[in-house]
C-alpha cells in the first residue's frame, strides 16, 4: 500500500508512546512535505539525544557533560535530596523554580510484575549520598509500584541514615497519578505538604 520508504517511517513513528496506526502515518506524511533541510535538522536532533546526552554521574538525571546542570549549581541545597523515578520528573518539578534542593533519579520503580527488582534502581547510590543529607524527600509517583518503592526506601533509609528526615509527598497528587502529568499548582501543594515517612 504505501512505498517501502514511507512505511519504514511510519512504523518508526509507531515506536512512540500514545501514537497510533492513523497519528504515524500522518506524522510520515508529513515528513514528506518538509523541505530536506528541516528534515536533516530532524534527524540530527534524534542523533544527538542518543549519542550526547548520558547520566550524570551523581544524581542520574539526563545530562551532556559528566555532572548536571543541577549538581553544578553551588546555589543548591545539597542536604535535600528530592528522589524521583525519572529524569521527566526532574523537569516536572524544575517547572515550579521551588525546590532548590537536589535530586536522585531511580530509573524506575520496583514492580515484580515488571521484573524490576531493588537492584536495577540507583539506590545504593541514593543511600551514599543520603548520609551526608538532612532530608530526602520521596517523590515517587502514588501508583502501587510507587508506594512500594517508597516503603522500601523508607526502610532501607531509616536503617541506614537513621539521623536523615525522611518525608514523601502526598497533598495534592491524586492515587495513581504521575509527577509529569501534574499541574504547577499541584506539584508545589504536593511539595509543601510533604509528610514524615
Amino acid at each position: 500500500m504505501y512505498p517501502k520508504s514511507l512505511a519504514e517511517l511510519i512504523e518508526s513513528f509507531r515506536k512512540l508512546p500514545g501514537v497510533g496506526e492513523k497519528t504515524a502515518e500522518r506524522y510520515a506524511l508529513w515528513a514528506t512535505e518538509m523541505n530536506e533541510e528541516v528534515v536533516n535538522e530532524f534527524a540530527k536532533s534524534l542523533v544527538n539525544v542518543k549519542t550526547k546526552l548520558h547520566k550524570c554521574k551523581i544524581c542520574g538525571n539526563l545530562s551532556e557533560d559528566d555532572v548536571c546542570e543541577v549538581c553544578n549549581d553551588s546555589s543548591r541545597n545539597n542536604k535535600m535530596i528530592l528522589v524521583v523515578q525519572s529524569p521527566k520528573d526532574v523537569i516536572a518539578m524544575e517547572r515550579l523554580e521551588e525546590f532548590r534542593g537536589v535530586y536522585h533519579v531511580l530509573g524506575g520503580l520496583i514492580s515484580s510484575s515488571k521484573g524490576v527488582m531493588p537492584e536495577d534502581l540507583s539506590i545504593n547510590s541514593l543511600i551514599d549520598r543520603a548520609k551526608n543529607a538532612d532530608e530526602v524527600v520521596l517523590a515517587t509517583n502514588t501508583t502501587m509500584d510507587g508506594e512500594t518503592t517508597a516503603m522500601y526506601l523508607n526502610k532501607l533509609l531509616q536503617e541506614n541514615c537513621p539521623d536523615v528526615l525522611v518525608t514523601r509527598i502526598a497533598h495534592g497528587l491524586p492515587s495513581g497519578g504521575f509527577l509529569d502529568y501534574a499541574d504547577e499548582m499541584t506539584l508545589a501543594h504536593a511539595l509543601s505538604g510533604r509528610n514524615k515517612m
